[in-house]
C-alpha cells in the first residue's frame, strides 16, 4: 500500500481520487483496517468537517434537518430482533441497490439519501463520508458522487462536476456493487458526460454496461435515449426496436420509437399507434410531455385535429403543459406566459436596440454567407414541421449552448454583437441563428421545446407574403425591426410571397429565470 500523504497534499492533487476509493474496497476484502482510507476520501471531497470532538457529520445538525432520532433507530433494531432479516429485506424499498453489508446500516444510508432528496447536499455528503469511515459501503460511495453532482449543478461549479465524474468512474470498477446500483451509477455518469458535451464518453459508458448487463432493460433504454439526445436517431431506432422485440409490452420503448417514427421518419401513421400504446401503458417514464407533444403533432398531420386537442387537454390536465396553447416539453413553473412580449416587458430593451442598430451589418454578413459557394447554411433541424414537398427552409447556427467558432469566423461582426448580449450569449436553452425561408414553405403549427426562453426575430430581408402566427395573432417582419414572442406557445409560419425571407433569430433567457433556476436545468 502506498504511503498515504497529508490532507493538504491530497487536496492539491485532485487526480488522486483514483487511489482512496479503490483502496477502501480492496483493503476491506483482505480485512485490513480502512478508517485511514476513508479519511482520505473525506479530505479529497473537501467536505467541511464538524468539531474534532464529533464523530462524523454534526449529528445534531443532521438530525434537525432530517427529523431522524435515535429513538427511531432503536425501533428499527427492535423490529429486526422480532422478525427475520429475510422478511425485512424482502419488504425494503431499496433492497435492489443494497448489498448485505449495506442492509445492516440502511437506517444511516436512508438518512443520507433523504438529506440529498431534500436538497441538503453538503450535509448529505458529510453523512455519506461518515458512513464510509466505518463501512465499505457502495451506496454511500454512490451517494458521495451524487451529492457532488447535485451541488455542482446548484452552484454552477465545474470543478465539483468533474470530481463527481471521477468518483462515478471509479465506482463502476468496484466489487460488491449490486447490479441495480451499478446501473444507477452508470446512467448518472453517462448523464454527466452528456451534459458536459462528452458524447462519446456517455455512449461508451452505456455500451459497456449494456454489454455486461443485457437483461437490464433500463440501461439499454438509456442508451437509446442518449443516442437521440445526440441526434443519432437511426442508432436509437435500432435499440428501441430490439427492446420491443425482446419486451413487446415495454411502454417507454413504444413511446420513444413512436416519436422517432413520427418526427424523424415523418411517418405519423406508423407513429400514432405506438405513441398511444406507450402513453396508455402508464409505465415509468411514459407520462412525458415530449410524447404527448409528438402525438399531437402526428394527429394534426393526419387531419385528426379533434383527437389532437384531446391529447393536449390530457397533457395539460396532468400538469405536463403550462396551458392548452403552450405544449412545450420542458417547463419551469410560475413563469409569466404570454404569446407576444413588448421590449419593455422583456427588460432587454438595450440589447434589442443594439441588434436593430447594427441590422445592416448583420444582414450583409448573412447574405454573403448564404450566397457563398462554400455556404454553411444547412436544411433546418425542424424539417419535420414543414408540410411534405413544399418550400425550402435553411439555417445557419452561430450559437447552440455555446459559440461556434467555425461559423463565427464566417460572420464575425454578428458574433461580436452577440458577445455583448449576455442573456442571449449564455442562453443554453436556445440558439442564435440566421433563418432563411423561400416561397412555398409552410410550417405546421407547433410549440417550442421550453417555456424558459423568449425568441426575438430581427427582420433582414423581408417579403410581405411571409407571416408568423402565434396563437391567434398574425404578424409579418419589417427590415431592421425586432419583435419578441414566447415560442412555447403554438405558432405557425408560412411564406406565400415571391422572394426569400431572411431573419436573425436570437433566444434570450426568460427574464424571470434566476441564476439558480438556470443552474437547476443543467
Amino acid at each position: 500500500v502506498p504511503r498515504l500523504r497529508s490532507q493538504d497534499q491530497l487536496q492539491a492533487s485532485p487526480s488522486k481520487m483514483w487511489l482512496p476509493i479503490n483502496l477502501l474496497f480492496s483493503l476491506t476484502v483482505t480485512g485490513i483496517h480502512f478508517v485511514a482510507i476513508t479519511d482520505v476520501v473525506h479530505a479529497i471531497i473537501e467536505g467541511p468537517s464538524c468539531p474534532k470532538s464529533s464523530d462524523g457529520p454534526c449529528p445534531q445538525q443532521v438530525n434537525e434537518l432530517h427529523g431522524i432520532s435515535e429513538t427511531k433507530k432503536e425501533t428499527v433494531r427492535k423490529k429486526e430482533d422480532d422478525s427475520s432479516v429475510k422478511s425485512v429485506r424482502a419488504s425494503y424499498v431499496k433492497s435492489a441497490i443494497t448489498n448485505d453489508e449495506d442492509f445492516k446500516i440502511r437506517v444511516q444510508l436512508d438518512e443520507a439519501d433523504d438529506l440529498l432528496e431534500k436538497g441538503f447536499h453538503m450535509e448529505a455528503r458529510q453523512t455519506y463520508v461518515s458512513i464510509l469511515r466505518k463501512h465499505p459501503s457502495p451506496r454511500a460511495a454512490v451517494g458521495v458522487a451524487s451529492a457532488l453532482q447535485k451541488q455542482a449543478y446548484k452552484e454552477h461549479n465545474h470543478e465539483l462536476l468533474y470530481r463527481s465524474i471521477t468518483v462515478y468512474k471509479q465506482l463502476l470498477t468496484l466489487p460488491g456493487m449490486p447490479v441495480k446500483l451499478m446501473v444507477t451509477a452508470g446512467i448518472k455518469l453517462a448523464d454527466l458526460h452528456a451534459s458536459t458535451g462528452q458524447a462519446l464518453e456517455a455512449l461508451k459508458t452505456l455500451h459497456i454496461l449494456a454489454d455486461k448487463y443485457p437483461e437490464e432493460v433500463e440501461i439499454v433504454r438509456e442508451l437509446g435515449i442518449t443516442y437521440m439526445s445526440f441526434d443519432r436517431y437511426q442508432d436509437a431506432k435500432r435499440i428501441f426496436e430490439k427492446i420491443l422485440k425482446d419486451h413487446p409490452h415495454d411502454g417507454h420503448a413504444m413511446a420513444e420509437l413512436g416519436m422517432i417514427y413520427g418526427l424523424v421518419d415523418l411517418n405519423p401513421a406508423k407513429a400514432i399507434p405506438l405513441l398511444k400504446a406507450g402513453l396508455d401503458s402508464d409505465q415509468k417514464g411514459t407520462q412525458d410531455a415530449r410524447f404527448y407533444a409528438a402525438l399531437c403533432s402526428c394527429l394534426r398531420k393526419q387531419g385528426r385535429t379533434d383527437e389532437a386537442r384531446k391529447v393536449k387537454q390530457r397533457g395539460t390536465g396532468l400538469g405536463l403543459f403550462p396551458s392548452l396553447y403552450q405544449y412545450s416539453s420542458h417547463n419551469v413553473e410560475s413563469l409569466t406566459g404570454r404569446p407576444w412580449w413588448t421590449p419593455e416587458q422583456t427588460g432587454y430593451q438595450e440589447h434589442l436596440e443594439l441588434l436593430e442598430k447594427h441590422w445592416r451589418a448583420i444582414r450583409d454578413e448573412g447574405l454573403t454567407e448564404l450566397h457563398s459557394h462554400t455556404s454553411l447554411f444547412t436544411v433546418s433541424q425542424e424539417t419535420h414541421l414543414v408540410k411534405t414537398g413544399l418550400g425550402n427552409w435553411k439555417q445557419l447556427v452561430l450559437y447552440d449552448k455555446d459559440r461556434r467558432p467555425d461559423v463565427c469566423a464566417r460572420v464575425p461582426k454578428t458574433c461580436q454583437i452577440i458577445e455583448r448580449i449576455r442573456p442571449a450569449r449564455t442562453c443554453t436553452a436556445g440558439q442564435v441563428k440566421f433563418s432563411v425561408m423561400y416561397p412555398g414553405t409552410e410550417v405546421w403549427a407547433h410549440s417550442g421545446p421550453s417555456n424558459y426562453r423568449l425568441r426575438a426575430h430581427l427582420g433582414l430581408v423581408v417579403d410581405k407574403g411571409a407571416k408568423l402566427q402565434v396563437v391567434n395573432e398574425t404578424r409579418t417582419w419589417t427590415e431592421g425591426k425586432i419583435f419578441v414572442f414566447d415560442d412555447s406557445f403554438q405558432h405557425a409560419v408560412w411564406h406565400y410571397g415571391k422572394s426569400l425571407r431572411l431573419i436573425l433569430i436570437v433566444d434570450f433567457w426568460h427574464p424571470e429565470m434566476s441564476e439558480s433556476m438556470k443552474g437547476s436545468l443543467h
